[in-house]
């Protein structure tokens, strides 16, 4: 019986499914508090992530058990990215933006994606803020912690040429860096872009897809701490 029982918890322990479980259980189960967003994405990460590791061992003719373990720690690494920090701030800015057409969203990577459509940032050729877009930039920048990152990346439509677009792109990032640093945002914290007119997300053929062409992408991610 013994034996028997031995024999039985081997094949449950090289079950690829049964590990990735497991691992999941006893991460969540190892929390005595209830779970902050954070220990819920290391947790979520790490069961995908032995899943996927699991039966990539099989698969390859190694042993499942080692890529759950292995699959388990980078998942668990990658879930530990989207934070409460990041989830508050995509929540209050989802809100100071309604209504205006600005795009909040968590990215594939867990960063926290905001899209400023030309309607609400910068006219045809220009780089000054317009005053709708400054309500979305007030809330960005407010109570930001120490640990995000900024990125800032302009974007023109395809009229004119690279020689004026290029230029364009960079200086409307610039001036977006500069209302939140007027803000009280660190500078140091935020990099900026031009991408000019080459990362269209819509025809340039129309007026409504040059408008949706000319736009700010501001990325906030956080560093591993």
């Amino acid at each position: 019986m013994h034996k028997s029982a031995s024999a039985s918890t081997n094949s449950l322990l090289n079950h690829p499914i049964a590990i990735a479980t497991l691992a999941t259980v006893f991460l969540i189960g190892g929390c005595a508090s209830p779970m902050s967003e954070r220990e819920k994405g290391t947790a979520q990460g790490a069961g995908a992530g032995a899943l996927a590791g699991a039966i990539l061992g099989s698969l390859t003719g190694g042993s499942a058990g080692q890529g759950a373990v292995l699959g388990g720690a980078v998942g668990a690494v990658a879930g530990n990215l989207w934070s409460k920090r990041l989830e508050d701030k995509r929540k209050a800015l989802t809100q100071a933006s309604e209504g205006t057409g600005v795009d909040v969203a968590r990215t594939t990577d867990n960063r926290l994606k905001v899209n400023v459509p030309a309607d609400v940032s910068f006219d045809t050729g220009r780089s000054d803020i317009k005053p709708q877009m400054r309500p979305v930039l007030d809330e960005l920048g407010r109570s930001l912690d120490s640990a995000i990152q900024v990125t800032i990346v302009g974007h023109t439509d395809n009229t004119g040429t690279d020689a004026i677009n290029n230029p364009l792109s960079q200086e409307r990032a610039e001036a977006v860096r500069s209302y939140l640093s007027s803000r009280g945002l660190n500078k140091a914290r935020v990099s900026v872009q031009g991408r000019g007119s080459h990362e269209p997300v819509a025809g340039n053929d129309n007026a409504t897809g040059r408008a949706a062409n000319r736009r700010v992408e501001i990325f906030l991610s956080e560093t591993s701490s």
